[in-house]
């Protein structure tokens, strides 16, 4: 979708289906960005393209099948306390609305409760920013019971701020805890209170939620089952590359936030061993703080994880800055993104590239410090899967330690005990007994070393 600049004065055409209701107008209100600006988030927003900015934002009413009329640049030099953007810019985008009958106006930003409501005041429309935006993406996708207590919590806290009685132009009666209706005609206290119980309970099934996933934890960390968790932009390719590495068949679609509820399979190593991969729902830039702490649960299988692979399409034109954004998420949830012994940067969807471009990106990799790699891949065709399977299985060894022993090949508990409690790398029988090597995890090696009589590794 190309950006265009809305100045009032550029003839405009009508899409064939103008009289189609629910029409959306999707705008992009972007701060332009003064020379040597030290503002950060300026210089943030700087690092984007705005086509690509705008597409996103599309794309984001798309997901949750909007039919978009027009998406506009609206370039901001001030931000208005009042409106967000400037009163000559908020009546030309009036006449647009009216022009083009639009029923929902997406401002790509986030906008204050008086700003929104003072925009559908002055457009006669339902106003929606990127976090209420987002948060309607969330509460259609939410499959499980904790994905949808964490999506209605979210929603619940963004919606409390948000309860005025001035939108009494739109007349219509707002249908569970989605923004797309209007407010309905309960008084504001009484929906307050209603909302801060119902928070309050949601909390309180949250906090469940949580002691059962610790337990789940638990369970996993008695068996010799590593984790490897999925991050990464939202559509970089992550589920289709959790397929292809475990043969699951997660729903992966070229959509923003195609998945949302965190999934876990085993994923078999090259040499036998196994680990538990987890695949998590996709960051976005500006990603509102709402679904950071609602969703703090389901990512805590990021927090736990031993090895972190960081799922980047690396043909995206906004690629860097699309890493500078999950970079900043980890951040958030406490994880150092320069952490090189537990992060494996991916470079995905490289099927993208000709012969030419791919040889210049390999090069590109190949100058990365040794403890700094980028794996290069990709998921629908299985080009470097290999290398990148052998990449988390060095990862997971360095933090073991293998061993050598020999065992009775009449002692079938303790071979079975081996097996479940170990990863056995090699075993061969001679004169009735297993020599055996295989690799523990720190807090079994005393046990494998005075039971078995294991000795340390030494290479051949």
């Amino acid at each position: 979708m190309e950006p265009r600049n809305f100045d009032g004065d550029a003839d405009r055409p009508r899409s064939a289906g103008a009289t189609q209701t629910g029409r959306v107008l999707v705008i992009g209100p972007y701060l332009r960005v003064r020379a040597g600006s030290a503002d950060v988030q300026s210089v943030t927003h700087a690092l984007r393209d705005t086509e690509a900015r705008l597409d996103e934002a599309a794309g984001l009413a798309r997901a949750i099948d909007l039919i978009i009329a027009d998406a506009i640049v609206a370039p901001v030099s001030q931000i208005r306390p009042a409106t967000y953007i400037g009163k000559g810019k908020v009546e030309e985008i009036a006449g647009l609305i009216k022009t083009l009958e639009v029923e929902l106006v997406v401002m790509d930003c986030a906008l204050s409760p008086i700003q929104q409501r003072n925009l559908e005041k002055e457009w006669h429309a339902k106003v929606l920013d990127r976090t209420g935006l987002i948060l309607e993406i969330f509460g259609r996708r939410a499959k499980t019971r904790e994905g949808s207590l964490q999506v209605e919590l979210a929603h619940l806290n963004y919606q409390r701020s948000r309860l005025v009685r001035s939108w009494t132009h739109l007349e219509r009666q707002r249908g569970g805890f989605g923004f797309m209706g209007g407010p309905g005609e309960t008084q504001i206290e009484a929906d307050r209170r209603l909302i801060q119980e119902r928070i309050s309970k949601l909390e309180s099934e949250l906090k469940k939620v949580q002691a059962t996933r610790r337990l789940h934890r638990a369970g996993r960390q008695r068996v010799p089952y590593r984790v490897v968790a999925l991050v990464g932009y939202t559509n970089a390719g992550k589920s289709t590359l959790f397929n292809r590495l475990t043969r699951a068949d997660v729903q992966a679609a070229d959509m923003l936030f195609a998945t949302l509820d965190p999934t876990l399979r085993a994923l078999n190593l090259p040499h036998g061993g196994k680990a538990m991969l987890s695949d998590t729902v996709g960051f976005i830039s500006n990603l509102p703080t709402q679904l950071v702490a609602a969703f703090r649960a389901t990512l805590e299988e990021v927090l736990e994880a031993d090895v972190i692979l960081h799922v980047r399409d690396i043909s995206h034109e906004d690629a860097e800055a699309q890493q500078s954004d999950v970079d900043a998420v980890l951040r958030q949830l406490g994880i150092n993104p320069d952490d090189s012994g537990r992060i494996i940067e991916v470079w995905n969807k490289i099927d993208r590239f000709d012969p030419e471009q791919r040889e210049e990106l390999l090069n590109i990799a190949a100058r990365r410090p040794e403890d700094h790699p980028a794996m290069l891949v990709s998921a629908v065709s299985g080009e470097g899967v290999d290398a990148l399977l052998a990449a988390i299985e060095q990862r997971l060894a360095a933090k073991r330690t293998t061993l050598d022993l020999s065992i009775d090949a009449a002692d079938g508990a303790g071979i079975s005990w081996l097996h479940r409690n170990a990863e056995v790398l090699s075993k061969e029988l001679h004169d009735g007994r297993f020599d055996m090597t295989v690799r523990v995890d720190e807090t079994k090696r005393d046990i494998v070393v005075n039971r078995f009589d294991a000795v340390p590794h030494l290479p051949a």
